[in-house]
């Protein structure tokens, strides 16, 4: 009688194990930086980018080296002025100076509104073959592997090749 309880006991146990293994969600993580650095679409995004901020440095240096030369002429200039027309000249300067840091603020806001432009449909491609890969190989839970990601343990399967496959490079 002792035995069949034994076996009795140990089989409820098996079985209560083997449903708390088979209720366990099945867990995979992906580097969802590198994955984004690595596609195709955001080197050609983050180059557009550079472009962009190269043009817009031109710009400003430019009116940086126009306010130099009106700063130094009308240094060189001050003495054979009147009083009127040197403040009136330093006003001048003053404004001329106050746009060009306007200039560099809106080119800041329109660098970050370019990269919001850009990077969203990247950032949701590769969303999507994210979720698209874990469908496919049963997992339910993905978490993000990329350096100060929520990632505490990194012994899952890694999505990183699968995800880049589907995205086809």
């Amino acid at each position: 009688m002792k035995n069949v309880k034994r076996i009795a006991v140990a089989l409820v146990l098996f079985v209560a194990a083997t449903g708390f293994v088979n209720a366990q969600s099945k867990i995979a993580h992906v580097n969802v930086q590198q994955l984004l650095s690595d596609m195709p679409e955001m080197k050609a995004a983050q180059a557009e980018l550079k472009k962009l901020q190269e043009t817009y440095r031109a710009d400003i240096q430019g009116s940086m080296k126009e306010l130099q030369n009106k700063l130094t002429q009308y240094q060189n200039e001050a003495t054979s002025k009147t009083q009127e027309e040197n403040e009136q000249r330093a006003q001048e300067l003053q404004g001329f100076e106050q746009n060009i840091q306007e200039a560099e603020q809106a080119a800041m806001q329109e660098l970050q509104k370019k990269q919001q432009e850009l990077f969203a449909p990247i950032t949701e491609k590769a969303k999507n073959a994210i979720e698209k890969v874990a469908a496919a190989q049963g997992f339910d839970y993905v978490v993000d592997a990329s350096p100060g990601g929520s990632l505490i343990v990194s012994k899952g399967k890694d999505l990183l090749p699968a995800v880049k496959q589907e995205l086809g490079f």
